[in-house]
């Protein structure tokens, strides 16, 4: 088996719950040693949504490739334990309060006097400095300010949520990206005086890995005044692109490339629209968007979904049903791509869960390890301070 890219970076994983810890799953899954500190209760995820033998089903996801120790940080052996760890650390990550690891001594500027070339990734809700970093942090409030919730639902509704905690995800894995990129970056600093090199600090915010996804809402508004608006299941300023109901169900399209509007048309039988010079580019559909909207609909709806993917499909306009969880567990794509792998926990639960992404050629990650019970390694031990003068 090929060396994994990460093979050799060891990681302490202080933060709990899902941005800290999605960060570490996701350097573990690429071969890095990740030891997770954990509570002396554990981490809550431990109970979070449904439970098997008293364990959630999300652990085996969150925890895989990783260790677990034990550690109570209130206390100061549990720190001096904890400090240990991280003295042979590549990478520490920590999501607590900003303030927090300096109060328990445990700061860059502490650390890195034993350990300079240390990666710390710090993930909170409002950065480590600024007029809110002392503000409690979530995903949903992240998700709020980040611009994200404005536009999420139907136009003049309370703003709905996914159903995940995608501010927590993205601010993990712009966290991975930013530890990668220290890491390549303390490579090439590597000297006398620093024989692994430099390392740094990662400062990640929930709302700004939020906002780093709002495509063109700030320009927008910056050029022309314009505050950008929630509008359903639809793209606004693009056309068409919307979920539609078939007679079973219902399908997204996306058919708002020239080429691929004029394809969609002739697929449901509107040549005079595929036609129309008024609705050869983009910003002539969008003036008549509900009126394309209707007739996509008017075809879609007499026809399951099965139907209306091949028919599109067979067109090449992008198109695809709205998949629950059982349509990913019977899907062959998933399958085959290796996006469903099954393992089986420690106490015989046979289990689904995501594969690994992104798929590397040469050095795939790879699911090395299950979920650890809790404490299952024990803490380095700490050699007590000399009194020799």
């Amino acid at each position: 088996m090929s060396q994994a890219p990460l093979e050799g970076i060891k990681v302490v994983e202080l933060g709990q719950l899902i941005a800290g810890p999605f960060a570490g799953k996701t350097l573990g899954d690429f071969g890095a040693e990740v030891i997770k500190v954990e509570p002396p209760g554990g981490d809550p995820l431990r109970q979070w949504r449904m439970l098997h033998d008293g364990t959630s089903v999300w652990w085996q996801v969150q925890s895989r490739n990783k260790a677990s120790v034990v550690l109570d940080l209130r206390t100061p052996e549990g720190r001096a334990d904890a400090r240990a760890l991280i003295d042979e650390a590549d990478v520490l990550i920590e999501n607590f309060k900003p303030g927090t690891m300096e109060a328990w001594g445990l700061g860059y500027d502490d650390l890195a006097k034993t350990n300079p070339g240390l990666v710390m990734l710090r993930v909170s809700g409002y950065g480590q400095d600024g007029p809110y970093r002392d503000r409690p942090g979530f995903a949903v409030v992240a998700e709020a300010m980040g611009g994200l919730r404005h536009l999420s639902g139907e136009p003049g509704r309370v703003p709905v949520r996914c159903g995940v905690s995608l501010g927590d995800t993205l601010a993990a894995l712009h966290g991975v990206i930013g530890v990668l990129l220290a890491l390549q970056a303390r490579g090439r600093s590597v000297g006398p005086d620093a024989p692994k090199g430099r390392g740094q600090v990662v400062d990640v915010a929930l709302y700004e890995a939020v906002f780093n996804c709002m495509e063109s809402l700030l320009p927008e508004y910056s050029a022309f005044g314009a505050v950008r608006q929630p509008a359903g299941s639809a793209l606004p300023g693009i056309a068409p692109s919307n979920a539609y109901r078939c007679a079973d169900g219902m399908v997204v399209i996306g058919g708002n490339g020239d080429s691929i509007y004029q394809r969609l048309m002739r697929a449901i039988g509107r040549e005079d629209l595929a036609v129309d010079p008024a609705l050869a580019s983009n910003a002539g559909r969008v003036a008549r968007v509900d009126e394309i909207d209707a007739a996509i609909t008017r075809w879609t709806v007499e026809r399951p979904v099965t139907e209306v993917v091949n028919a599109l499909s067979a067109a090449q306009v992008p198109v695809g049903r709205i998949y629950t969880a059982r349509d990913i567990a019977e899907d062959p794509h998933f399958r085959a791509r290796q996006m469903i792998q099954r393992v089986v926990t420690a106490d015989g639960l046979a289990l689904d869960v995501p594969g690994i992404v992104p798929k590397l050629s040469a050095t795939p990650g790879a699911i090395r390890t299950l979920a650890p019970r809790l404490g299952e390694r024990e803490p380095p031990a700490v050699m007590p301070p000399s009194h020799e003068s």
